[in-house]
Parts: structure tokens; sequence; C-alpha cells
């Protein structure tokens, strides 16, 4: 697999951009620190969607930060990203690594102790603990789980895990502090005035909190 870093993951979201391209927002995250990002489109035609993964893994390429898709293998493969994400109504994750191959990231959302425990079994490199908290910027998620929820799933997940939804820099720590490999958000990086100046933030509360976990 190759080798990738969980500490700060950006998922996009142009509706919560503030009218600015992608491109900057994801230039300055990279600059401030953010690990890894991931691609999300619901909205667009697949042309579009090819379009905007070409232009944001150009501008993580100088950085060495991999670029990962939501839900679209078909994406994934046409723009040759570093990986791909999906939720436990996607395409199966043995389909998406007998197409992708072994050395393509993939992640999977997990939304209970059961899908954990299901995802122990499956031949993926991540997983998504999701929601965390409630968050406005995705409305068909699972009741959430709470920092009890990242405990009970680190302990018994055979992979890292990124805990997903409502997370910003006042609940940060607490997150990592109960087990979680690193964090991952969209509003509060992608609303902030000054994104790099968010992300760096961010990144900072989480290495502080991994030095002492």
């Amino acid at each position: 697999m190759k080798h990738f870093d969980l500490s700060l993951y950006l998922v996009t979201d142009r509706s919560q951009s503030q009218g600015r391209p992608l491109e900057y927002i994801v230039k300055e995250a990279a600059e401030g620190g953010v690990s890894m990002v991931q691609l999300r489109e619901k909205s667009c035609t697949s042309r579009e969607f090819y379009r905007q993964a070409l232009s944001l893994k150009a501008c993580l390429k100088p950085y060495n930060i991999p670029l990962i898709i939501n839900d679209r293998l078909d994406i994934a493969l046409a723009c040759d990203a570093e990986g791909l994400h999906i939720g436990q109504t996607d395409l199966p994750c043995d389909v998406a690594r007998r197409i992708l191959g072994k050395e393509k990231i993939i992640g999977l959302s997990v939304e209970s102790i059961q899908d954990a425990l299901d995802a122990n079994t499956l031949e993926i490199d991540y997983i998504g603990i999701s929601p965390v908290f409630s968050t406005p910027t995705k409305t068909d998620t699972a009741t959430e789980l709470g920092l009890t929820g990242i405990r009970e799933i680190s302990t018994l997940s055979r992979h890292p895990g990124v805990g997903i939804g409502g997370i910003h820099p006042g609940n940060a720590r607490a997150v990592i502090q109960a087990g979680a490999e690193g964090i991952s958000v969209v509003s509060a990086i992608m609303s902030a005035a000054v994104p790099r100046q968010a992300a760096s933030q961010l990144r900072d509360i989480v290495y502080q909190s991994k030095k002492i976990k």
C-alpha cells in the first residue's frame, strides 16, 4: 500500500467554499498542513468531476498529498487518483480492490460497531468513523457516535480510523484522544476566512494531541 497520513483529512464541498475555487482552498489547506484531500462531488456531471479531479491532483502533487475520490471508482481510475473512499451502500470493497489494485488507498465509512467489525474482514486501508458529531454538511448519515463510539471502534478495528462529522478546533483534541488516528473536516477549512490558517491550527491540535495520547 502507498504511504498515507490520516492526521488532517480535508473533504471538499463546493457549497461551503464561499464562492472560492476549490483549487484555491485546497492549495491553501496544503500549505497549512492537511495530509489528505478527498474530492466529493454530488451534483456535477461526470466530465466536470473528472476535470476537477485532474485539477486538484495537479495542485496536490508538489506537496505529495494523496487525492482520494469519493464514491466514484470510474473517476478515480480516469484521473489515476491515489485512492477511493466508499460508503456502506456503494460498490463492494472487494470489487473496488480488484479493479484498483493493491497500491491504491481504499477507505470505507463505518457508522456502527457492526460496520467496524465487518470492515475487519475487508482489504481496505482505513475507516472513516462517521458521524462523530452531528453535522449540517452531510444529512444522510446515521446517529452520531460521539467520543464513546470513537473509543469502541478504535479499540476493535484492525484499520486506522479517521473521525468524520462536526469536528472543529474546539473538539478535535478529544477525538484524537479517544483513539482516532486523525480528523476529517469539511466546513472547518472550506468555510474558513483563511483556509491555510484554519488547517495549520487543526494540524497543530492533532499533532499535539497525538504526543500525549
